[in-house]
C-alpha cells in the first residue's frame, strides 16, 4: 500500500497490437509510480494461457481507475479498441468511474472522436513519435498521470 494507505491505481492500456513497442516504452517509463506503490498496470499480453480473454479484457477495464487509450491509425481502425473498448472506457468515465486520458501515439484525426473531448498526453496533443526526444514525450506523460493520481487521491479522501 501508499504512504497514504490505499490501494494502488489500476491503469488499463488499450491499444493496438501494432504499437506494442510504444506502449511498452511508456510502460517503462512509468515504473517509478509503480515502484512508489501508486499504480499497477495492465494490458492483454498479462492474459494466461488457457484464460477467456474477453472476460480478462472486461474484468480489467471495468475495475481499472485510469484508462489510457494509446491512440493512433492503428487504434481507431480496430473495431475492439475503438468499438469495445474506447466506448466502455466512456461510459465508465462519463459515470465517474474511472478517468480516461487519452494519449496520442502517432499523428491521426483524434478530435473528432468521442474521446476528443477530453484534453489528452503528451501536452498539446503532441503525438509522441513527433517529439524529437521520446524520453521526454513519455517523460511528460508520465508528469500528467502522476498530476491526476494526486487529484484522485485527494477527491478520494473528501
Amino acid at each position: 500500500m501508499t504512504s497514504a494507505n490505499r490501494e494502488p491505481f489500476e491503469i488499463f492500456f488499450s491499444y493496438s497490437q501494432r504499437d506494442q513497442r510504444l506502449r511498452n516504452q511508456l510502460e517503462t517509463q512509468l515504473s517509478l509510480l509503480r515502484r512508489e506503490g501508486l499504480i499497477t498496470t495492465w494490458y492483454n499480453h498479462k492474459i494466461m494461457a488457457g484464460d477467456e480473454w474477453a472476460g480478462k479484457i472486461d474484468e480489467h477495464l471495468n475495475k481499472a481507475q485510469i484508462i489510457l487509450l494509446l491512440v493512433s491509425a492503428d487504434f481507431i481502425a480496430s473495431d475492439y479498441c475503438y468499438g469495445i473498448e474506447m466506448r466502455r472506457a466512456l461510459e465508465r468515465h462519463e459515470a465517474g468511474k474511472a478517468r480516461v486520458i487519452p494519449v496520442i501515439l502517432r499523428p491521426i484525426e483524434w478530435k473528432q472522436t468521442p474521446f476528443g473531448k477530453l484534453k489528452p498526453l503528451p501536452t498539446g496533443g503532441k503525438p509522441v513519435i513527433k517529439w524529437t526526444d521520446r524520453d521526454s514525450a513519455f517523460h511528460d506523460i508520465a508528469q500528467g498521470i502522476r498530476k491526476v493520481i494526486e487529484e484522485l487521491t485527494k477527491n478520494s479522501r473528501k
